[in-house]
């Protein structure tokens, strides 16, 4: 009875030391969507995005070119690929890699990085079975067995279509060509136009196939990749051929509003933390077809159902062994619409007509702060706290911050003359606005970005400044959106003198 007592505490102690951890905030990596994902020669990441895992590291390919590198899903860094195709698709199969897009041929390499050369083009093979006219967003899906399945999309409401491939030479088809499911009218979120106005028009695109325990899951996109419509729905089955079935909780993704909107058309892989993770493509609202890149956590419930949250404040980064699950992320949006009449103390240091300042506040990518050509140190002051003699002040903790910029959206493919997108600024904190303290300073920033997510250590804090100290000069400076994150702490009385200094506990 001893010894058991003995081993029982043992097993209890174990169990306290393997037990998730908690995650802390200005301690612990997080990420916000849209993702900072570094500009580079030749490339942006600009959709229809491919994710794959090689001992560890992961390898990002879009449509705009390229390749790009991370360990940790986090910070990605550009490296310039040759021959990469719009709607790029990379996957690995018998020790190389096999990289395919839009009615372009099959291209290997032997690692993720290439050279990739010329393999051979489905339409050039003998005996590809009937129904094979080129396609694009395709999809090469390695089962357990090792039989390898070419998913593709047809034009407009046609749908997807499979088709197996040669187990020895991916560039011939194993089979005839099978139609699995085509456009229903009766999924209004698949309908085509702004509001899924168009009952008989759509564009099914997109697919992707994972299996997850013994059920395959077939995504695909539509409406079309142009609008804040775009959506991500999926079917199941219980084999790669079919028949498949529409999932009763679609779609799978879909946001219209805010600055994550069109969330359509990418792919799943395995993160750092064991999880699953679905990345996307997100549809912006200015210009038309500007695009860039989110990610969120899958999660599947009882009976087999796949979901992702869609996010567009911070969360936490896919990092092992960490309890997000019972500890979510509280950041809060602050700075949303506050240069108004009830925020009375925000200012800017100059703005352009039809490009004002509280457009860099609107939570809308269909807008932007312009300011005067002439302002050398662009300035953006913001009152976080309601200030009319009704309310109390409210007072805030700052914790992180998102920039976007409008520069770069659609810049075109190629490695021709290129100048980085390199932004340098500094945020400031203050609780009188009137007594600044530098809280970021990126005044020596060398990264090519126009999207940024950074955090601020945790700050009290009733005023917030952004102050551009340098950008590119070959374009005017546009700020699509300026976000601080964080969560109330505390209030003073309607009326009260503002202060110069307010005690906050930690968190």
């Amino acid at each position: 009875m001893k010894n058991r007592s003995i081993f029982l505490f043992f097993l209890f102690l174990c169990a306290i030391s393997i037990q998730a951890q908690k995650p802390i905030p200005g301690q612990t990596p997080r990420y916000c969507n849209p993702l900072p994902i570094e500009t580079g020669q030749g490339g942006q990441a600009a959709g229809d995005v491919t994710v794959i895992r090689e001992n560890g590291t992961y390898y990002m390919y879009c449509t705009g070119g390229g390749a790009w590198i991370s360990d940790d899903m986090l910070n990605w860094r550009f490296q310039y690929v040759e021959n990469v195709p719009v709607a790029p698709h990379v996957v690995k199969y018998k020790n190389n890699f096999y990289m395919c897009g839009n009615d372009g041929p099959l291209f290997k390499a032997d690692n993720p990085l290439g050279p990739f050369t010329k393999s051979g083009d489905w339409k050039d093979t003998p005996g590809v079975g009937q129904g094979w006219n080129g396609a694009f967003d395709v999809d090469i899906f390695i089962d357990d067995d090792g039989k390898p399945y070419l998913y593709y999309p047809g034009r407009g409401v046609s749908g997807i279509f499979v088709v197996p491939l040669d187990t020895n030479d991916l560039t011939r088809f194993a089979g005839p060509v099978k139609h699995l499911f085509g456009f229903d009218s009766n999924h209004l979120w698949e309908r085509y136009g702004e509001m899924n106005e168009y009952p008989d028009v759509a564009w099914i695109e997109g697919p992707w196939m994972e299996k997850y325990k013994d059920t395959y899951y077939l995504q695909y996109s539509a409406s079309g990749t142009q609008w804040k419509t775009y959506a991500e729905g999926y079917y199941t089955s219980q084999s790669p051929l079919g028949p498949f079935r529409y999932a009763p909780n679609n779609p799978l993704l879909r946001k219209t509003e805010g600055l994550v909107t069109g969330t359509a058309h990418g792919c799943i892989v395995e993160g750092p933390d064991g999880n699953l993770w679905r990345f996307y493509t997100i549809v912006l609202s200015n210009p038309p077809g500007g695009r860039r890149i989110g990610m969120d956590r899958v999660r599947f419930d009882k009976e087999g159902n796949i979901s992702v949250n869609v996010t567009d404040v911070p969360q936490w980064a896919p990092v092992k062994g960490l309890d997000t699950e019972n500890h979510p992320t509280t950041s809060l949006p602050l700075t949303i619409n506050k240069f108004r009449a009830m925020n009375a103390l925000s200012k800017v240091s100059s703005e352009q007509s039809g490009h004002y300042a509280a457009y860099a506040i609107d939570n809308s990518s269909g807008t932007w702060w312009e300011p005067a050509e002439t302002d050398s140190l662009p300035t953006l002051t913001i009152e976080l706290s309601p200030a009319t003699r009704f309310d109390v002040v409210q007072l805030f903790e700052i914790d992180s911050y998102r920039l976007l910029f409008n520069r770069g959206w659609t810049r075109g493919f190629g490695r021709g003359t290129f100048t980085p997108d390199i932004y340098q600024y500094k945020l400031e904190a203050s609780m009188d606005g009137k007594t600044f303290t530098t809280v970021v300073d990126e005044t020596g920033n060398t990264q090519s970005r126009n999207t940024i997510f950074g955090e601020i250590p945790v700050t009290p804090c009733r005023f917030v400044r952004l102050t551009i100290t340098n950008r590119p000069r070959n374009t005017p400076l546009g700020v699509i959106e300026f976000t601080v994150f964080g969560q109330a702490k505390g209030s003073l009385p309607a009326q009260e003198p503002i202060p110069s200094f307010a005690h906050s506990d930690s968190r």
